[in-house]
């Protein structure tokens, strides 16, 4: 026996198994788009409608670590509650049982020609589906190709005394089993792979199936672990997060425990039933354990969810996200009062692009990966909430409106639109760090993490400057303040003339040497990312005051000297 090659080959067969069912995953995600957080969005107003979309999810991404993310970040921004997010995970440890499944079916014979297949697709056609379907079945085939690179490694330990041993010990401690699996499957980072290498060895005979249950539920555990890690550090939402998912594969784990020799015994009993290879036994018995484990536990996620909250002190969202405001079975009745809604939901937006332009300045203060990622999670949920506001504003406008009614319906379509793009030139200037701070790292090999790029009083000033206005704009829009607004269009002008001091400051100091040139062009485009998103806060202050439209300067203000008095001089358009 070559004990090398039987560590090479199951080493590499184990290498590949992986690559394919991550690239298979990755390829299933990309054909399905944004209909994933849709999906985990809308369909999670039940225990049960949440589990069945745990459930859809993992199976297209072929990965219940990577459901359990898309749920943190919805939880995070406050677009689902701590609740609904227990249930997809419940319906995540389900959906991963498909893998088994598919491992189940005995079709290795036929990996290379798969393989062959999701490669045409992948290089001689450029249609991005089609490429999409290339690269889940070439995962696909890498998949099976790597289970019969391990089989074939596997297959001689089985003559092995001190294996054979193991596996009698394995068969008598189910305690000694839970662990084996919990510990294999935290090492391998991936319950499919511990799932699949068990259904090699079940299928060789090379171990019982008293044996080789516990380590199936082991695995279970194992993938608790990786999140336990994630989360450290992390969003008070993905602790929580974290914590349910521990608490309900643990219990579970317990339960059938307690239960095993009846389990096997109906294990087995409905394998005859079902004439089951020994694959898709243990395919079979995952299935059922996890089944078994969300109809005992979905009925107690609020005592989970209870648990978790007492676990974990803090609250779950960056900001409360009211999905209640776009009633779209008013558009046609009382398309006034849908306008309203509009507009109370645009108040909520503004909160929203506020809480990003704080978080993105925050990074530029510390440039640490908290701020950056809560910044890009608040970006995410803006882009959200524009995506509902336009719907629900066009839904509007076919309707007949007043003249009065249509001027407001052009300003709430204008300001959602001048949000939209303040919270991308936040998501902007976090990128312009980011690749300043790769350019000093490259260039500098003194530069550590405690260094600070672009830290220059103006800037920080000018930063400062930007923040009131969009404040004070968002503010005023909401609470139709023309005072509020007035100071947005009087701070403009500060805003303008800083911004060519700081571009002439730098010039100079480029000029002399002093830098980077790279450094110059990223520094230019923050100070530009900055005056355009006091230009957009600037005409919103506009739109309160009535100055976009005529219609608007007309109706709504009705004494000029009133403007004048607001604005201190400022020209009008």
């Amino acid at each position: 026996m070559d004990i090398q090659q039987i560590i090479f080959q199951f080493a590499g067969g184990l290498g590949i198994f992986l690559f394919g069912l991550k690239y298979m995953g990755d390829g299933l995600q990309r054909s399905a788009g944004d209909n994933l957080r849709d999906i985990l969005n809308k369909f999670t107003s039940t225990p049960f409608r949440a589990v069945l979309a745990g459930i859809v999810v993992t199976v297209l991404i072929q990965s219940s670590s990577g459901t359990t993310v898309l749920t943190v970040g919805l939880v995070s921004a406050g677009f689902m509650k701590l609740k609904q997010a227990i249930g997809i995970i419940m319906g995540a440890n389900i959906g991963t049982t498909i893998t088994a499944f598919i491992i189940g079916f005995d079709i290795g014979a036929y990996a290379l020609p798969i393989l062959a297949f999701g490669a045409l697709l992948l290089f001689f056609f450029k249609r991005p589906f089609v490429n999409s379907m290339g690269q889940v079945i070439f995962g696909f085939g890498a998949l099976f190709y790597g289970l019969e690179l391990m089989g074939d490694g596997l297959r001689p330990l089985e003559d092995l005394p001190v294996f054979t041993d193991a596996m009698v010990t394995l068969s008598h401690n189910p305690i000694l089993g839970v662990i084996s699996g919990t510990l294999f499957t935290f090492m391998l980072q991936s319950s499919s792979a511990t799932i699949g290498i068990l259904q090699e060895l079940y299928s060789q005979g090379s171990m019982t199936l008293e044996a080789a249950l516990p380590i199936l539920f082991g695995s279970n555990i194992g993938t608790t672990i990786t999140a336990i890690l994630a989360a450290i550090g992390a969003s008070v939402a993905a602790r929580r997060t974290s914590a349910s998912h521990v608490i309900f594969n643990l219990s579970g784990t317990v339960i059938v425990l307690l239960l095993l020799n009846p389990f096997t015994s109906l294990v087995s009993f409905l394998s005859v039933q079902f004439g089951l290879n020994a694959a898709m036994q243990i395919a079979f018995a995952h299935g059922m354990f996890n089944v078994f484990n969300v109809l005992i536990q979905m009925w107690f996620i609020s005592q989970i969810a209870a648990i978790v909250t007492k676990l974990v002190p803090g609250d779950d969202a960056l900001i409360e996200y009211d999905s209640s405001n776009l009633d779209y079975s008013i558009i046609q009745t009382a398309p006034s009062i849908a306008l309203n809604q509009a507009k109370l939901e645009i108040q909520q937006m503004g909160e929203f692009v506020t809480e990003e332009y704080k978080s993105m300045f925050n990074y530029y203060k510390k440039q640490d990966d908290k701020s950056r990622i809560n910044t890009l999670q608040l970006e995410e949920v803006v882009n959200k909430i524009d995506v509902h506001l336009t719907e629900y504003l066009m839904l509007i406008s076919v309707e007949d409106l007043p003249i009065q009614n249509s001027a407001e319906h052009a300003q709430l379509v204008d300001v959602t639109k001048y949000l939209e793009r303040i919270g991308d030139h936040s998501e902007n200037v976090i990128k312009n760090i980011q690749e300043a701070v790769k350019a000093n790292k490259k260039h500098n090999k003194n530069y550590n993490k405690g260094d600070k790029v672009f830290f220059d009083e103006d800037l920080v000033h000018l930063f400062e400057l930007v923040e009131e206005n969009i404040k004070d704009a968002v503010k005023s829009f909401s609470e139709d303040s023309y005072s509020l607004a007035g100071k947005v269009l009087k701070r403009e002008k500060e805003v303008n003339k800083l911004e060519d001091d700081i571009r002439s400051k730098f010039i100079e100091r480029l000029n002399k040497g002093i830098g980077l040139p790279s450094d110059g062009i990223l520094f230019v485009d923050i100070v530009s990312n900055l005056e355009r998103m006091s230009d957009h806060s600037t005409k919103i202050a506009k739109h309160t005051l009535g100055m976009r439209y005529p219609f608007q300067k007309q109706n709504k203000i009705p004494k000029h000297g009133y403007l004048k008095e607001v604005t201190d001089g400022v020209e009008l358009p």
